[in-house]
């Protein structure tokens, strides 16, 4: 992702869910809903490359160059996000040297 867009910032790629799992926020998907992801051709454990059935809840983690987590916001329901610019508002709070 960081490549395509030419970002100038670091982006996690955190296969396996290692960090996720670490922060507590991955679940398990309920067998009603793996057959439901299966049966639209989600394949998780094809595309995990694991059997765990395990997603990331998804999340915002704004850290600065000292590695301090100025902001984060995790909800389980996918569909909740912050806007764009509720993070670039935190964003230019942030002194960078």
């Amino acid at each position: 992702m960081a490549e395509k867009n030419n970002l100038t910032f670091d982006v996690l790629s955190d296969i396996g869910n290692t960090v996720a799992r670490r922060f507590g926020l991955v679940f398990t998907v309920p067998d009603d809903l793996r057959r439901l992801y299966l049966k639209l051709g989600a394949d998780l454990e094809r595309y995990n490359g694991d059997d765990s059935w395990t997603l990331p809840m998804p999340g915002i983690f704004i850290v600065d160059e000292h590695s301090l987590i100025r902001s984060s916001e995790v909800d389980p329901d996918y569909t909740v996000r912050p806007e764009p610019e509720h993070v670039i508002k935190i964003l230019k709070t942030i002194k960078t040297h």
